[in-house]
């Protein structure tokens, strides 16, 4: 499966990247009933969403330089992970209950129920994650 298997801990490359990934607290986003769970969630913490086209050379250039992004003080971050194409619909939902526009690769940070920061393309490689811990 790719780079899905490659951001849920496949053995893949190296150990150093492995550490390195394993700093993103990857969580798949799969169902539209996790939108409420991630809503509530982020009355008490940051919440990121990461929207992922698997087709697009541009995303999975993002997704890895997006992974190095991570030090130790992000590990307890917690970052959903959306594949757009499998999951479109979850994607949709999540445009409307955020209102925030469509992008893909998109990074959208939630607290108290809104979306308080969003970055796509090259431009979610230059988010500062420390102001969100």
């Amino acid at each position: 499966m790719g780079i899905f298997n490659t951001i849920f801990g496949s053995k893949v490359g190296n150990s150093s990247k492995e550490d390195k990934k394993a700093l993103v607290n990857w969580i798949a986003l799969t169902t539209i009933e996790q939108l409420k769970e991630i809503k509530e969630q982020s009355k008490t913490e940051s919440i990121l969403i990461f929207k992922h086209s698997t087709r697009c050379g541009i995303s999975s250039m993002v997704i890895k330089r997006f992974e190095n992004l991570f030090q130790k003080e992000h590990q307890k971050l917690k970052v959903y992970y959306l594949d757009i194409l499998n999951y479109r619909n979850i994607s949709d939902e999540v445009g409307y209950k955020f209102q925030v526009l469509h992008q893909s690769p998109q990074l959208i940070v939630l607290k108290n129920g809104i979306s308080v920061y969003n970055a796509s393309h090259y431009d979610i490689t230059q988010t500062n994650l420390t102001r969100f811990i």
